[in-house]
């Protein structure tokens, strides 16, 4: 590579984490092999990277959009590889997991071109040549407000424009806290979406958990820039029971879809949150270890309770239903459960209101798409407040796949049933 000078390049150099981005390096030498990294430092101050093995065409160039890497933390054509293969440098804390808390800032990736197949050894090598890019889960126009109302915790998000828009109350698991990166996201696509709280360590919203969300559900309907009957509900894990149960149950809150993501019937929320933890504690027995000595939960809920009172009675439900599944999901038996609900939902009469996804090799943490997969991260236990290891399940490859595929799909069903017509969509590219 004496006497040359390489370029790279990122297209677009900023964009919305769901935009795929496109990577080049020109002017080397013919059949030149070259390592890309891809490097960022996480909000906790951990240190994330990726890298491909590449070598360059006749020409001197490497297209990462349609080249194979050859090794790395990733192989084959993988356009965005650079950032769905991301994991901890060697030699980081055990149980990471890369999570955005500060949605008004972007995440930013320092691209480089190193000379040769590297492995290891980025940070005491000089680059060939090095680029920053900035990804956002905000797109440019987005208002973030916070919201304390009625008892309720959480931050709204609203798209660009005049509105009115459709609502969305966005739910994440029992991890607990206030997670804002998907509704920050979700607003970039038109959607005025709430990221509600409904978990804190050692704190329950309230005794009877319905009318927290009814709440939530209300003061949606009841902002100015929300159209009051286009609200849909979209939950993770336990965000799942929750959306189930407010669509089979409440007579106050009408959802107009719900979208369910790795999760169960099988924990109702009519029942208050200490005695579902109580439940928890008293299936301690099925819960299971893998020889690293990670927590696996999957088998707390098996097998699917055939008592009615013990699930949601999800016959009931009357607005359309997605749900989506990694079939490598640690967590919560969640394909099980989905074929449970398909029954019973045939059986009264409201299957045709169901579409499930499933995916192979996908596990339990399914985000937005190019989130780097986390096989087991840190978990906080809530009625015990032990921390644990938590297997999530799925593998790098399979569950990129789910991502992509799935979050194409999620606003595809929240687009057609909360009416957003494709092409009057907002454009949020950067």
């Amino acid at each position: 590579m004496a006497g040359t000078i390489a370029m790279l390049s990122v297209h677009p150099s900023r964009g919305l984490v769901d935009e795929k981005f496109r990577v080049e390096v020109e002017n080397l030498p013919p059949a030149c092999p070259v390592t890309l990294h891809c490097l960022h430092r996480s909000e906790d101050q951990d240190y994330w990277e990726a890298f491909g093995h590449y070598c360059s065409d006749h020409s001197g160039t490497v297209n990462v959009s349609e080249d194979e890497s050859s090794g790395g933390t990733y192989s084959g054509s993988e356009c965005m590889g650079l950032l769905w293969s991301m994991r901890p440098v060697p030699g980081s804390r055990r149980g990471l997991r890369l999570r955005k808390t500060r949605v008004d800032v972007p995440m930013t990736l320092l691209i480089s071109v190193y000379r040769g197949h590297l492995t290891a050894g980025f940070r005491e090598l000089p680059p060939v040549a090095s680029v920053v890019a900035e990804r956002w889960y905000m797109a440019p126009g987005v208002k973030r407000i916070a919201v304390e109302d009625r008892g309720v915790v959480g931050t709204f998000f609203i798209p660009p424009g005049p509105g009115p828009f459709p609502g969305v109350m966005d739910m994440w698991g029992g991890g607990g806290g206030l997670v804002e990166y998907r509704s920050a996201l979700l607003a970039s696509h038109g959607f005025a979406s709430m990221a509600l709280k409904y978990i804190d360590p050692g704190d329950n919203p309230t005794d009877t958990a319905m009318g927290y969300f009814e709440t939530a559900f209300q003061i949606i309907q009841d902002h100015p820039q929300v159209i009051t009957d286009l609200v849909g509900i979209l939950g993770l894990s336990f965000g799942t029971s929750v959306a189930l149960t407010v669509a089979a149950y409440s007579k106050i809150s009408r959802p107009r879809c719900c979208v369910c993501i790795s999760g169960s019937h099988a924990f109702p929320i009519t029942t208050p949150m200490d005695l579902l933890a109580e439940a928890r504690v008293r299936n301690r027995e099925k819960v299971g270890k893998d020889e690293e000595n990670n927590v696996i939960w999957r088998n707390i809920i098996l097998p699917i309770p055939t008592d009615p009172a013990l699930k949601v009675d999800v016959g009931r439900i009357e607005c359309p239903l997605l749900l989506v599944n990694g079939d490598d999901d640690q967590n919560w038996a969640t394909t099980e459960s989905a074929e449970d609900m398909a029954n019973m939902m045939s059986v009264a009469g409201n299957k045709h209101l169901l579409t499930t996804l499933t995916y192979p090799k996908a596990g339990h943490l399914i985000e937005p798409p190019f989130t780097p997969h986390i096989r087991a991260s840190n978990f906080i236990v809530q009625h015990t407040r032990k921390k644990v290891i938590m297997l999530w399940g799925g593998e790098p490859k399979g569950h990129a796949v789910a991502q992509e595929d799935s979050w194409k799909r999620i606003l595809n069903f929240l687009k057609e049933h909360l009416c957003i017509e494709p092409t009057l969509a907002p454009q949020a590219k950067l």
